[in-house]
């Protein structure tokens, strides 16, 4: 069934986007939650980096993009200092407060036009914020592994309320 020039097809609305993302986010939490204290920035598997390291990448990408995408200010978060698994969460859940707050101040239309992300990541704005929910999941993916090889069990990847 071909849909006319002028009718966009709506596969899923920003709202149904945000709570997918937040039902991600809530879940990527308790994987941190989990971690030991001792291990969260020192332990890794190979050559990866501990997941410590990981959720600040992922800190630093989420609430920056939103914003970003809400009000094209491009700022960038301060990594240091951030040490502990009580400064990830704490800073953990006021990103998602900021990132519910900002959502709703993204012009629909937006998601559609081509926007330069931090003055270098260039593409279709729905295409940059899925970049950053896949590059979660994949990160999430690691803590998974890093918490088997602790000998912990994660929490059930199906449960994201």
């Amino acid at each position: 069934m071909a849909t006319s020039p002028e009718v966009a097809a709506v596969v899923i609305t920003p709202e149904e986007f945000l709570e997918h993302w937040q039902g991600h986010r809530r879940l990527t939490r308790r994987v941190i939650e989990a971690f030991p204290e001792e291990s969260l920035f020192d332990f890794s598997v190979g050559s990866m980096r501990p997941f410590g390291q990981l959720a600040v990448e992922l800190l630093s990408m989420a609430e920056p993009m939103v914003r970003g995408a809400a009000t094209g200010e491009w700022t960038e978060l301060d990594r240091s200092g951030i040490d502990s698994r009580e400064k990830v969460l704490r800073l953990w859940d006021e990103s998602t407060r900021q990132m519910n707050e900002l959502w709703p101040k993204i012009p629909v239309e937006r998601f559609h036009e081509t926007i330069t992300a931090f003055g270098q990541y260039e593409g279709p704005t729905y295409d940059l914020l899925l970049y950053v929910v896949d590059n979660e999941v994949h990160h999430r993916g690691q803590g998974y592994v890093y918490l088997r090889a602790l000998g912990i069990e994660p929490p059930p990847f199906w449960v994201r309320d």
